[in-house]
């Protein structure tokens, strides 16, 4: 009896990011896929798939324990070209040879237990599916190797192997870094010498900031009440766009003009000022809105916005105010954070509107303020020609 596999891949479909399921046809495996979640067919990629915010890597590998092989490579940011062929073999275009993507039984459930810990030490979503995520292309690299028995050098191979020699950023080696540190320093004994797990040296690129003229332009494009009102409270409070979309309906004081933002990065609560202007414009879309939950629902009853939605406003929004920045929602809280310094806010208020837990992280904008730049004189203005 042939053996079964099931090869996943990230992909976008609807305005979501998914991961799609992609076997030869059998009930028994359509039927496990379902009970994973809201699976559905997509006609276009002829494949089951999920919500990416919905996959849970763990839960796959044991719901089709004993029954089919699970290739992950394809969730691996599409670094390395794959194809199926035939009975489903995968492929390396770039180093012709076949992928073992698939942990042993001992590594999945060690995956799966650093899931679990992860979730009961109560790291935020992003944080366990950024390191789960991690853990598990770490884990393919160094097949059929047991987590357990790695050593330094595994690491330092994978690291200028994969990350430097696909020219992975620093903020993705920062993160797996991050992630084999608090997996090897909480969930086993190794060889592995934790404190010699080195990071990369730490980039110092300046925030990208928006004009005012650009932010008034963004906001004036939307003709749309509830897009207009999310753009605007991600500038006027400087948010991170989860923080925005977490938000609830209880969170605005009125009274008080103050917004709260409940457990946000770090898993902080804090104040921001709120206006009469922005209170009155919230108010506005309450009233023609009518959410029930969140600040900020999705077409579902109850159900929050998507970040990929909101990102599509913002994209949208660009093109109507013909800006060609490709700009990100964050952009907007570096600019707030950039205005209110340049108007004169003292810094340690902007560290603490931001929620940056150290200074250090908040006197990056003084690198941008145009008002700071514009007092420089080049000594070229001097020279008599």
């Amino acid at each position: 009896m042939e053996e079964l596999q099931i090869v996943l891949e990230k992909g976008f479909h609807r305005d979501n990011h998914v991961v799609f399921f992609r076997f030869e046809k059998d009930d028994k495996l359509i039927e496990i896929v379902r009970s994973l979640g809201k699976a559905k067919w997509s006609k276009t990629h002829r494949a089951w798939y999920l919500i990416h915010d919905e996959f849970d890597l763990g839960a796959t590998f044991k719901a089709f324990k004993g029954l089919a092989w699970v290739v992950y490579d394809g969730l691996k940011n599409n670094r390395t070209q794959t194809e199926v062929i035939g009975p489903i073999r995968v492929v390396s275009a770039e180093r012709n040879r076949v992928l073992r993507p698939k942990p042993t039984f001992e590594n999945a459930e060690l995956m799966s237990e650093y899931k679990i810990w992860l979730e009961h030490k109560r790291y935020s979503e992003n944080t366990v599916r950024t390191y789960t995520e991690m853990l598990a292309v770490f884990t393919g690299y160094i097949y059929p190797k047991c987590l357990r028995d790695v050593t330094n050098e595994d690491v330092v191979d994978f690291v200028h192997t994969v990350l430097v020699g696909e020219g992975y950023s620093f903020t993705y080696q920062n993160q797996l870094v991050s992630s084999l540190k608090l997996f090897y320093s909480e969930m086993t004994n190794t060889n592995i010498d934790i404190e010699k797990l080195e990071r990369p040296r730490r980039e110092h690129k300046l925030p990208n900031v928006l004009s005012k003229d650009e932010v008034q332009a963004i906001l004036v494009s939307l003709k749309n009440v509830k897009h207009k009102t999310m753009l605007s409270l991600l500038y006027a409070c400087g948010l991170r766009r989860s923080e925005l979309l977490n938000l609830r309906l209880h969170d605005i004081d009125r009274q008080r003009h103050m917004l709260t933002v409940r457990n946000a990065k770090g898993r902080k609560d804090r104040m921001i000022p709120v206006s009469d202007r922005i209170i009155t414009m919230v108010d506005s879309y309450l009233k023609m809105y009518k959410p029930t939950n969140w600040l900020f629902e999705g077409q579902g009853d109850g159900e929050r916005y998507t970040e990929q939605s909101l990102s599509k406003v913002l994209k949208v929004a660009l093109e109507a105010a013909n800006i060609q920045k490709r700009a990100t929602l964050h952009w907007l809280r570096h600019s707030y954070a950039t205005h209110l310094l340049e108007s004169g806010t003292d810094l340690r208020y902007i560290q603490e509107l931001l929620g940056h837990k150290s200074s250090r992280t908040t006197e990056i904008y003084t690198h941008v303020t145009q008002q700071s730049l514009d007092r420089i004189k080049s000594p070229f203005d001097d020279l008599s020609i």
